[in-house]
């Protein structure tokens, strides 16, 4: 008997058999039962290690934390959308302030110089939070495109403490991501950041340099 045919009887063999399909132990990334407030901590702690700035507020007072972090931080123009109520709230505010806002829904090809040059910070809406990695998750729309996130030298995001999962794959359960994966899901755990040969770190070179977290609790 010939090599090849000692291979496909085994095939045949095995075949025959029934067949069982391997049980999956998700352990490793699920079961950690952390609180509401271990999950805030968690999640606070993992993101300022990277040089994230996490600011406390609530679902009342978070525009006027929002106008006091641009202030203290020179924004002159922010990008946002319309839509959204996170959007809608802080144009509220901002309106008959010195801040100028960018409208974001439009052909990026009709305002990309605009976008890269003279915007200084971008303010987004997030689905949620991962407490294990420090990450926030955004699932970008029309009225909020990723580059919202992705270029202006400042991103601000706004997150709910009760969106907080404890791991990845809770986030993919909850959500139901095996019926229905997004097809532009951002994950982001702090500014950009690079670093040359040396290891020497560097913030801001291939995106924002300053990530600000409104954490509502």
């Amino acid at each position: 008997m010939s090599a090849r045919e000692r291979i496909l009887q085994r095939l045949r063999e095995r075949a025959d058999g029934a067949l069982q399909a391997p049980v999956s132990d998700f352990s490793v990334v699920t079961g950690r039962n952390w609180t509401r407030q271990e999950r805030v901590e968690h999640f606070e702690r993992w993101i300022s290690s990277v040089h994230g700035e996490v600011i406390h507020c609530s679902s009342t007072n978070w525009t006027g934390v929002l106008a006091t972090v641009l202030r203290d931080k020179g924004v002159e123009r922010l990008a946002l959308g319309r839509e959204h109520a996170i959007a809608r709230e802080a144009r509220e505010v901002l309106d008959a302030g010195d801040v100028e806002l960018v409208d974001v829904d439009r052909d990026v090809d009709g305002w990309r110089r605009e976008l890269f040059e003279q915007v200084d910070a971008g303010l987004t809406s997030t689905l949620g939070g991962i407490a294990e990695t420090g990450s926030l998750w955004l699932w970008p729309t029309v009225d909020e495109p990723r580059l919202l996130s992705l270029v202006p030298p400042i991103h601000i995001a706004v997150l709910d403490a009760d969106c907080i999962d404890d791991t990845l794959f809770d986030v993919m359960r909850r959500h139901g991501w095996a019926d229905r994966m997004p097809t532009n899901a951002l994950l982001i755990s702090g500014p950009s950041k690079t670093a040359d040969i040396e290891q020497t770190l560097a913030y801001g070179v291939h995106g924002p340099r300053e990530l600000v977290v409104l954490l509502r609790q």
